[in-house]
């Protein structure tokens, strides 16, 4: 427990899609809140997209109607879309998931990240 598996980043051309995702590696039986981050280099890890447990969505003002966090009850995955991607989108992309599991001990929450993928947009 504790690992996430992230996939979907690359190389894209400039105004060019690409859509990331994360799941737990383990067993899991739900996410209960969820976020993307992303770290240009040379700067600080910023806060993309993410939705609350209580099922609000937020997104930073330079990815607004670009990018879209949605989520799969059913794979317990979370999706990062992005469309639209400039340059600037360039950075290592990072989730971060609160999920629940059960543990021998009964049903446990757990927060964990994932291991980063690569964007790089091309202009």
């Amino acid at each position: 427990q504790g690992q996430l598996v992230e996939s979907g980043g690359g190389l894209v051309q400039a105004g060019g899609s690409l859509r990331l995702s994360c799941a737990p590696s383990g067993s899991s039986t739900s996410v209960n809140s969820a976020g993307w981050y992303r770290q240009a280099p040379g700067k600080q890890r910023e806060l993309v997209a993410a939705f609350t447990s209580g099922g609000t969505t937020n997104y930073a003002d330079s990815v607004k109607g670009r990018f879209t966090i949605s989520r799969d009850n059913f794979k317990n995955t979370v999706y990062l879309q992005m469309n639209s991607l400039k340059p600037e989108d360039t950075a290592v992309y990072y989730c971060n998931l609160n999920f629940n599991y059960y543990s021998v001990y009964g049903p446990r929450a757990l927060d964990a990240w994932g291991q980063g993928t690569l964007v790089t947009v091309s202009s």
